[in-house]
């Protein structure tokens, strides 16, 4: 384990409190993310299941495309710490409803749909006000070390979360896991209410909640080649790779390890993830060709995908989920990296949103297109093509966008602005 010194934003006390909160709370939100698909794939005909899992991912993109902007623009109009407190109290609210489902004996499924769908609209909302008050908890020279720490706490949550969710799914049932990230919440609320000294409104900001905010943000982001090169390298890559809706298929009828064999598999890809992080949090701010790191750990990802994808080993699949993990944490935390750096406080919460809409609808839009894949030709040709899609759209970046081949970090000075 890095000492102290490796950790310096862990040294602001309303960074701390932050991490903290969100890393129990990740880990129950992780824990409720696999269990909606397990609960999913129970309430379906087996011939429905891959559709069945596909569409986990479209009712989750539906929302974040037609919210995450407003969010933005919200997030950069409104004290960014009580909007958190608002839209936690609202996903707690969704986990409760779908404990009270669970443990009522529900058995059909539209009623998981709609309120995944409902937790993704909340999302929208505390994603771009999360993200965009981190740079407000530290100095400027230890956002690079603050990003790696996010993505570390991110990632520890997501092992410990899906692997807890197997052991409860398996001994207690499903609604146990809804319930129990329903109190992870209090968590989060817990700091942001311990927090002190924090800023009510983004630096510099005139915003308003109008059309015209929602273009400035628009306009910045599609302006800024390097941005927009990483949002869009960031979407077709995970649209392509994106197989985390098949993993029950791949534990109950490939390698049939059961519950328990499903939470460690959906917990691989964090496995790895937490490693990378850890490693980032020391080398991320000493990395010089960013871009060939950048694209080079997104070529790593769709390679370990195809491996995944014809794997019939259960640690074999484990260490490929693994791989992929420690190559999104690397491409990621440099994402984040050049996009924080270059974006003012004024407008981190309208980019933010555009991201999510890229971060996360990339991924939910490929569990749709990997279950549809899925179901036609099965799960095993649905990822291994997902994975040379990844290679190919990798590839397609590199060649369009020289701005991002040839980024790089000015030597003894912070990474070139854009």
């Amino acid at each position: 384990m890095p000492g102290p010194s490796a950790f310096p934003a862990l040294r602001h006390r309303n960074f701390r409190l932050l991490w903290s909160g969100q890393l129990v709370s990740v880990s129950g939100s992780m824990m409720q993310m696999a269990a909606i698909l397990w609960h999913v794939s129970l309430l379906v005909p087996p011939d429905r299941k891959g559709l069945a899992l596909g569409l986990v991912g479209l009712v989750r993109v539906v929302p974040i495309v037609g919210f995450s902007l407003l969010g933005g623009v919200v997030a950069d109009a409104l004290d960014r710490r009580r909007l958190m407190l608002a839209t936690q109290a609202g996903m707690a609210l969704v986990a409760v409803a779908l404990a009270a489902l669970a443990f009522a004996g529900l058995s059909v499924v539209w009623p998981i749909y709609l309120l995944a769908a409902l937790g993704a609209a909340a999302n929208s909302f505390d994603s771009p006000a999360r993200q965009s008050l981190i740079p407000n908890l530290v100095p400027r020279g230890d956002l690079p070390n603050a990003i790696s720490l996010n993505s570390v706490m991110f990632q520890a949550g997501s092992v410990v979360g899906p692997s807890l969710a197997g052991v409860v799914i398996a001994t207690l049932g499903v609604g146990w896991v809804y319930a129990i990230n329903a109190a992870t919440f209090l968590a989060v609320i817990v700091a942001l209410l311990a927090m002190r000294g924090v800023p009510a409104r983004a630096a510099g900001s005139e915003s308003d909640i109008s059309l015209a905010a929602a273009r400035d943000g628009l306009r910045f982001v599609f302006r800024a080649p390097l941005i927009r090169s990483t949002m869009l390298l960031d979407f077709f890559a995970t649209f392509f790779a994106s197989a985390t809706a098949l993993l029950p298929i791949f534990a109950q009828d490939i390698l049939k390890v059961g519950a328990h064999g499903y939470g460690w598999l959906y917990a691989a890809p964090s496995v790895g993830a937490v490693l990378a992080g850890l490693a980032m949090a020391r080398l991320a701010d000493h990395i010089g060709r960013r871009g060939w790191v950048l694209l080079g750990a997104v070529g790593v990802y769709g390679l370990a995908t195809v491996a995944f994808g014809v794997s019939r080993s259960f640690w074999l699949t484990f260490a490929c989920l693994a791989a992929t993990g420690m190559a999104d944490t690397v491409s990621t935390v440099l994402r984040n990296v050049i996009r924080q750096l270059a974006t003012p406080d004024a407008l981190r919460g309208r980019m933010t949103s555009i991201n999510m809409m890229f971060f996360m609808g990339g991924p939910q839009l490929g569990e749709l297109e990997a279950g549809m894949v899925a179901q036609g030709f099965g799960a095993p040709i649905s990822v291994v093509t997902g994975g040379l899609g990844c290679l190919l759209a990798t590839a397609w970046t590199a060649a369009r966008t020289p701005e991002l081949v040839g980024y790089r970090k000015e030597p003894g000075g912070p990474a070139r602005q854009i």
